[in-house]
């Protein structure tokens, strides 16, 4: 069942591997349009349930304060998802590969179940999220819920037999719609637009409030998310791009501006949940609001519509379809490029949603509806502290001249990485020093 596979005929997610034609004798708009998906792909994880969670809990809270949070790690997240896709066009390979080949094996072996540690807090945080739109929206059970979520397994086995352009139209028009979903909930919450464009201004108050910090951590683990720096590597392989330096570039290019159309798409959803937190529980002194059922309770009587509750458990339901899909293709990358190991699609796909859905239930089952607020929050800051070790071998391979040549990342661009991981790894340090010290 189980094979090993060496580097040279390896290639990432090879259902999709080069299956976009990139045209040729063609204007750049046409040729750009063939670029047009892999970002939308990645962005999901930056809209999933966990992101709800945390942007819930500082809006009610803190009001507007945590808006400059949210575009923070959103322009880091576009940095570093633009160097993601410059290693694996370059390289033709994606980033598990190249830890695999470049670094010890006791080392690739700590990063592979750091990395797992990291999907398994993402998919914890999506399935739970999508079970409980289940629960507002049907009446289904939470227990239940997360069981049916095994089901997106086959929609993935689906839509990639129909070709990877399928799967990226259904998440593109599944985030169209949870857009849609939140400019109706913006109308409807009518926030402080002068004050909403104020909280995009850092206030030196979040390093000082310890609360305060812990949720902007959780935005910043929700945001900059571990396995999407794997996953993009992998997606922008897609493209049938040509072997010469100057189609190579140009992909790098449409690529960076793909991921970062999408993830300011992403921004927006973010902000539109966190000012609806804020316009609706915070100015109505529910400061304390922090889980989705109770924001979904309270929504209709406070806005003075059910519609606005609706809206809300049918964005949550998208976002959370959505996430999972690219959470169970960033576990394949994942397995497959630190361990080398090929297996059939729909035992490959079966694994990946297990070692996800077996937590979610447990912790379902014990925990119940009280506990699922905290859990979200918590499964992102640990996203947050297993960044480090998936940004610093992105930035490694970035300037690595020797495997990206002339495609290696510009000096400015690496400037801005490093600074990046240097501010996630201080954020990571500042936190343990606070519960260390209680």
């Amino acid at each position: 069942m189980l094979t090993r596979v060496e580097p040279p005929p390896e290639v990432s997610l090879p259902e999709m591997h080069r299956s976009v034609r990139v045209p040729d004798a063609a204007g750049w708009l046409r040729r750009f349009s063939a670029f047009l998906g892999p970002g939308y792909l990645v962005a999901v994880g930056y809209m999933d349930p966990g992101n709800w969670a945390t942007a819930l809990a500082g809006g009610s809270a803190f009001g507007y304060t945590l808006l400059s949070v949210a575009l923070l790690s959103c322009l880091m997240a576009m940095l570093l998802q633009a160097l993601s896709a410059r290693i694996g066009i370059a390289t033709g390979r994606d980033l598990a590969q190249l830890c695999r080949d470049r670094f010890p094996r006791p080392v690739n072996y700590a990063l592979w179940l750091l990395a797992e540690v990291a999907i398994c807090a993402t998919d914890l945080a999506e399935l739970i999220g999508t079970a409980i739109a289940l629960e507002l929206l049907f009446g289904i059970p939470l227990l239940l819920g997360v069981v049916l979520t095994a089901l997106d397994a086959l929609l993935i086995l689906w839509l990639q037999h129909r070709g990877v352009r399928w799967l990226e139209a259904l998440v593109a028009g599944l985030i169209v719609m949870i857009f849609g979903c939140f400019a109706v909930q913006l109308a409807l919450a009518q926030p402080d637009w002068a004050a909403v464009f104020a909280g995009y201004i850092p206030q030196r108050s979040i390093l000082a409030d310890e609360a305060q910090l812990y949720i902007a951590i959780g935005i910043l683990g929700a945001t900059v998310m571990p396995h999407n720096l794997y996953l993009h590597t992998a997606v922008v392989q897609s493209r049938a791009v040509g072997a010469s330096q100057a189609e190579r570039r140009e992909a790098i290019r449409f690529a960076a501006i793909d991921s970062s159309l999408a993830l300011g798409l992403a921004l927006l959803v973010n902000s539109a949940i966190l000012v609806t937190a804020a316009a609706v529980f915070h100015a109505g002194g529910r400061t304390e609001v922090a889980e989705i059922q109770e924001a979904y309770a309270l929504l209709a009587p406070m806005v003075g519509t059910t519609l606005a509750a609706t809206l809300f458990a049918v964005a949550l339901l998208a976002c959370g379809l959505n996430a999972t899909v690219t959470a169970t293709l960033a576990g394949q990358v994942v397995m497959e490029g630190f361990l080398g190991l090929r297996l059939p699609p729909v035992v490959r796909r079966l694994i990946t949603r297990l070692v996800a859905i077996i937590p979610a239930i447990v912790v379902t089952w014990l925990q119940g509806e009280s506990g699922t607020a905290q859990l979200l929050v918590l499964s992102q800051v640990v996203l947050c502290l297993q960044l480090p070790f998936a940004v610093i071998p992105l930035m490694l391979f970035a300037g690595d001249r020797r495997r990206l040549g002339a495609e290696a990342a510009p000096r400015w661009q690496l400037l801005l990485g490093w600074a990046s991981t240097v501010v996630i790894v201080a954020l990571n340090l500042k936190l343990l020093w606070g519960i260390l010290a209680g």
